[in-house]
């Protein structure tokens, strides 16, 4: 009795059948979300340093974290006598002592669109918007105070956090998406602003998330540029006549890759 010899790194029947339906089936689509530091150097090393610093400000001295977070608040009396400290500092605090939603929130905002864009164009878009609705909510403070409809101290108020890079991110994000997508993503987050606005009534952050969504928004020409320009990403093609198909099936997971 005689049969083919299987080569190395070919599977028969059913192994090989298995092997193909993983790399292009919905187990492919999933694995190739999931953030790695090459995919995903700036969304995981930017966790990293939130993480630390709710780390320490549930562990250090009380006193001591309030000290460090008001010399880092973006508030208006540290912009106008710090500005590049706070600007900087703010962002590398979040609002509590709760760090497990940020993590969703980068892995479905900021993740996804440095796959996409690439780090740097990512950390682009999330400095564009922490920047961009830190100066314009601190300066309608500033104004409020400047006119008396607010109180001097309101210039103290702490104003730490992540948000503005995320709805930045989002924002941006929703611009790279398909239609029925972007509208989803622009739908929810212009609920959950409507919904803050009208629950928290605060003046910063009902001016600052707004912004924040909108100056991702605005860099959608610029993104588009470099859609697909991620690591690890590439341009589906159609195989060439005698193409062994798990060839093929890994052009068909670039596609997917896409979505």
């Amino acid at each position: 009795m005689t049969g083919r010899r299987i080569g190395a790194g070919q599977g028969g029947p059913p192994y090989g059948m298995l092997r193909h339906g993983l790399r292009a089936g919905p187990l492919a689509w999933v694995l190739a979300r999931v953030p790695t530091p090459r995919r995903n150097p700036f969304a995981l090393g930017y966790l990293a340093v939130v993480a630390t610093t709710t780390t320490f400000a549930m562990l250090a001295d009380p006193e001591l974290v309030a000290r460090l977070q008001e010399a880092s608040s973006s508030d208006g009396h540290n912009l106008l006598h710090h500005p590049l400290r706070a600007l900087l500092l703010s962002g590398f605090w979040v609002a509590g002592t709760v760090w497990m939603p940020y993590l969703w929130a980068f892995a479905l905002t900021v993740a996804p669109l440095e796959r996409r864009v690439g780090a740097v164009r990512a950390a682009v878009v999330f400095a564009a918007g922490h920047v961009t609705a830190t100066l314009l909510s601190q300066a309608v403070v500033i104004a409020a105070v400047e006119t008396g409809r607010l109180e001097t101290a309101a210039l103290d108020h702490l104003d730490i956090g992540v948000s503005y890079g995320v709805l930045a991110s989002l924002g941006a994000l929703a611009g790279l998406l398909p239609l029925p997508g972007r509208v989803f993503g622009l739908g929810l987050a212009g609920a959950l602003i409507a919904e803050q606005i009208a629950t928290d009534r605060d003046l910063v952050t009902g001016v600052g998330h707004p912004v924040a969504l909108l100056a991702g928004v605005a860099l959608w020409r610029w993104l588009r540029r470099w859609d697909g320009h991620g690591p690890g990403r590439g341009r589906a093609v159609a195989p060439a006549a005698g193409v062994p198909a798990p060839v093929a099936a890994r052009g068909r997971t670039a596609v997917l890759d896409r979505l």
